[in-house]
């Protein structure tokens, strides 16, 4: 465990390398952050020295190597829009993205498996094929044409849920505000939940029925059917568990995909979070606080991903993540 541990902590830090430097990469073409800062009044003179202070001047490796620095102290440099720490603007986002995700995935997980269950066991009803020509509808539309479409008929149409922002939040700690615990603030999280399950939600339909159906054909389950187990019994205990690896997997990657997947969510919906935080950076040319987002959801990817080989082991005790037979 201490090796597998030690080994993914030096992969992190080489992903974390190359990310920062695409993300520096991106930074030179995006625009000028002076000219946003400053505006039009303000004299070349001034704009040079600025630029200098700021160390924008200086050549890309070292405006590179002095990032990588800082970013292992815990610093990711200074937003110039916020005129504050760029971490701190991105925690201050950060509840609104993950509350957003969080209930996403508890949607995807709580229709996918059942669904794909059913599908795999009963795959020639009505309602399987329904489910599965549904999914593919699913798949083949765009999150944002979901979000505008949900908008119209449900808001615009029905004027049943709220069509923008997170509505009345509450404060559960320092700096920490959710909508769950309002009503207000839940009605404004179903339709934005709905479009971003869009996403994902017929993948793992699609992926767990899949799975399932070729575990239903292992010889295994039918000595379990042979020994007169109950049929939910097989389902959920014998089979559904040799299905959690590839789901475990994909899941471990698209959560996230997901967190990425937001920037549209919440721009049609005008969620404050980091999608719509790192859209705005780019429009203000904020190409400080674009690079520290970029390091940060990618530092969510690599930690998200270790957890899932940690808990490959604890799903099926055969696989050792250390590497050792």
């Amino acid at each position: 465990m201490f090796a597998f541990i030690i080994k993914r902590t030096a992969q992190a830090m080489v992903v974390m390398l190359i990310i920062s430097l695409i993300g520096f990469a991106i930074k030179q073409s995006v625009g000028d952050p002076i000219r946003e800062i400053t505006g039009i009044s303000v004299s070349a003179q001034e704009r040079e020295a600025l630029k200098e202070k700021l160390g924008l001047n200086d050549p890309f490796p070292v405006q590179w190597l002095r990032f990588v620095g800082k970013a292992l102290q815990g610093d990711l440099g200074n937003s110039f829009y916020f005129k504050r720490p760029a971490l701190q603007v991105i925690l201050s986002k950060a509840p609104a993205t993950l509350e957003l995700v969080f209930s996403t995935s508890v949607l995807v997980i709580l229709l996918s498996i059942p669904i794909g269950i059913y599908a795999a066991v009963k795959p020639t009803t009505w309602l399987a094929r329904f489910f599965m020509g549904a999914s593919i509808v699913g798949v083949s539309i765009p999150v944002f044409l979901t979000a505008i479409l949900l908008i119209y008929v449900f808001s615009v149409g029905l004027g049943w849920l709220p069509s923008y922002g997170r509505g009345e939040t509450v404060e559960i700690f320092s700096g920490w505000q959710t909508g769950y615990l309002t009503v207000d603030g839940l009605k404004h999280l179903i339709l934005p939940s709905i479009a971003l399950s869009s996403i994902m939600l017929p993948l793992f339909i699609r992926l767990i029925r899949a799975e399932m159906k070729e575990v239903l054909e292992t010889e295994y389950i039918k000595y379990a059917r042979a020994k007169g187990l109950k049929s939910s019994r097989i389902l959920f205990v014998h089979a559904f568990k040799n299905t959690l690896l590839p789901v475990i997997t994909v899941g471990g990657v698209q959560l996230g995909t997901l967190i990425a997947f937001t920037i549209l969510t919440e721009t049609v919906f005008q969620w404050k979070g980091m999608g719509a935080m790192f859209i705005e950076s780019v429009e203000r040319a904020d190409t400080s606080l674009m690079v520290a987002y970029l390091v940060f959801v990618g530092f969510i990817f690599v930690l998200v991903n270790t957890l899932v080989d940690l808990i490959y082991g604890l799903v099926n005790p055969m696989v050792r993540i250390s590497g050792r037979k």
